[in-house]
C-alpha cells in the first residue's frame, strides 16, 4: 500500500481553509499519480493504490466541508463514485488471486472447478475493468483535478478574506 505523502508545510497556525487547500491539493495529486496502468489487470495493487488515494481524497472532502463551496458535494459524489468503481475490480482482483492460491494446493482433478470459477471471476474483472475505465481516464482525471483545485483556491480565498466560502 503506497504511504500517504506529506502535505509540505502545515503548520498549526495556518487558517482552516489553507489547511484544506494544501490537503486537498496533495491528496488530488496521489489519486492522479496512482491512476496510471490502473486498469492493468496484471498489476492489481495498481487498482488498491488508487483505491486507498480516493480514501484519502474523499475524508479530505468530508473533513474540510466546513470551509468548501456547495460545489464540494459534486466533486465528493464523483470521488464517491471512483471509490465505487475501483472497489467492483478490487473485489474481483482479490477473488482471482485467492482461488488461483487456494488452486495450486489442490489435487489436480479439483483444479478444473476451481478453474470455473476463476473464469466466472475474470469475466467479472473484465466487466469491472470496462466500468473504471471511464471515470479512470485521464482526461476525467484532468476534470476531477481541475474541481479540486477550485475546492482549494475557495477554501484558501476564504482564509484569506475570513469570508465564507461560495
Amino acid at each position: 500500500m503506497a504511504k500517504a505523502r506529506e502535505v509540505p508545510g502545515l503548520d498549526r497556525d495556518l487558517p482552516f481553509g489553507e489547511v484544506a487547500a494544501r490537503v486537498l491539493e496533495v491528496r488530488c495529486r496521489e489519486l492522479i499519480d496512482s491512476s496510471a496502468g490502473v486498469l492493468d489487470t496484471a498489476d492489481v495493487e495498481r487498482v488498491h493504490d488508487m483505491r486507498v488515494a480516493t480514501r484519502r481524497l474523499r475524508a479530505a472532502l468530508e473533513i474540510f466541508r466546513p470551509c468548501l463551496p456547495a460545489a464540494a458535494a459534486a466533486t465528493l459524489k464523483e470521488v464517491k463514485g471512483l471509490a465505487d468503481a475501483l472497489g467492483r475490480r478490487r473485489d474481483a482482483d482479490v477473488a482471482i488471486a485467492m482461488l488461483t492460491d487456494f488452486a495450486a494446493a489442490m489435487p489436480y482433478p479439483d483444479r478444473r472447478g476451481i478453474a470455473s470459477l476463476i473464469d466466472e471471476l475474470s469475466e467479472d474483472q473484465r466487466v469491472a475493468n470496462g466500468a473504471l475505465a471511464a471515470p479512470a481516464d485521464p482526461r476525467h482525471l484532468a476534470g476531477l483535478e481541475a474541481a479540486i483545485g477550485g475546492l482549494a483556491a475557495a477554501a484558501r480565498a476564504a482564509a484569506a478574506g475570513g469570508g465564507e466560502p461560495s
